[in-house]
């Protein structure tokens, strides 16, 4: 089974437990209200959790995916909010009409004013919680949830691996097929590696012209060396769309990367605007390593130091390099280079 599948059965099964034990909540809740005692409210509402969070979690990991779920996604902010809100709200609705539970149950089914409380409330809660999910999209889950929870309100020294990945020839497919065009090209490969990313617990911290950053904390990245892995996987989605990007910008996508670890200090920033970035000497140390890998003609490049902290390495599938000057600094950096051809399976 392939990491990506296993990762959304992984969110598929959470989100059910979640939804699952929250229903219970809601409806022993709703019947302590309407009734003083939570009675059957539990196990109906817990029944009702578990319909809706299957369908909704269905729709919402696996159904994306589809063209029409792409289309969804890809469409103005306001429209997939709309959208989202009332296909998931009107099925939250249904189930509270329908009430499954107190029938499966044999208790007779709410009417009235209760009833249209729990409409009110599905169609209210569904378009909120989908609010909070768009933004938490194009911001970034863990970055969301980090200023949420204020983790970088005051400023913090982390250790993490950095992988910058960037697209071999850009500026020449630019120029040929036009900045509409360009754009298209990139925004396919970023799509692209949108799951190698996520697949290997990566975050990415930002997108620069046609340039990728992932990061991970040390402990995070360390285990099964998911820097290279992800670099690596990241190739093997490009390759099987090698043909979709001929047919469609007439040229095919090839990466190259570099992997550095090292301290950096983590914080939010700006006013108005507000944002958590990473400062330290590891991010323009990995820059210069992605230069290293330009006029080398390498796929990947590896400070020894990130390969030695990392994790379930085949030291057979890089070439030293040794030591290279980089820009900008007074000693020379010991880097190897992934050797052998690109991966074709899938991961």
């Amino acid at each position: 089974m392939r990491i990506g599948t296993k990762r959304r059965l992984r969110t598929f099964a959470r989100i059910v437990v979640a939804g699952t034990l929250l229903g219970g909540g809601y409806g022993a809740l709703l019947n302590v209200a309407a009734y003083g005692t939570p009675n059957l409210g539990l196990p109906i509402g817990a029944i009702s959790g578990l319909l809706l969070s299957a369908a909704i979690g269905t729709i919402e990991i696996f159904g994306t995916r589809s063209g029409p779920g792409r289309v969804v996604e890809q469409a103005p902010f306001l429209v997939t909010l709309l959208v989202k809100g009332l296909v998931y709200g009107s099925m939250i609705a249904f189930v509270n009409i329908v009430d499954p539970g107190a029938r499966l149950l044999g208790v007779p089914v709410a009417t009235g004013h209760l009833q249209l409380v729990s409409v009110v409330f599905s169609f209210g809660a569904t378009w909120a919680f989908i609010f909070m999910l768009q933004i938490s999209q194009i911001i970034g889950g863990r970055t969301f949830r980090n200023w949420v929870l204020g983790r970088y309100h005051r400023a913090r020294v982390e250790e993490r691996f950095f992988l910058f990945v960037d697209i071999a020839g850009s500026t020449a497919i630019a120029e040929r097929i036009g900045p509409v065009g360009i754009h298209g090209f990139l925004n396919s490969v970023f799509l692209l590696a949108a799951d190698p990313v996520d697949d290997h617990r990566g975050e990415i911290y930002q997108y620069v012209g046609d340039e990728i950053v992932v990061t991970w904390l040390e402990t995070e990245g360390r285990p099964g060396a998911r820097p290279i892995e992800c670099f690596l996987a990241i190739e093997t989605a490009l390759a099987a769309a090698v043909d979709e990007f001929r047919r469609d910008f007439g040229a095919a996508p090839r990466v190259r990367g570099a992997v550095h670890v090292g301290p950096v200090m983590v914080g939010e920033v700006g006013g108005r605007k507000r944002d958590i970035v990473f400062h330290g000497d590891v991010m323009n140390t990995t820059s210069r390593l992605e230069q290293v890998a330009r006029s080398l003609d390498r796929r990947l490049v590896v400070s020894a130091d990130a390969l030695c902290r990392l994790t379930g390495v085949d030291p057979s599938a890089f070439e030293d390099l040794g030591p290279q000057d980089l820009r900008g600094r007074a000693s020379a950096m010991r880097v190897y280079a992934l050797s052998g051809p690109p991966r074709q399976d899938g991961a």
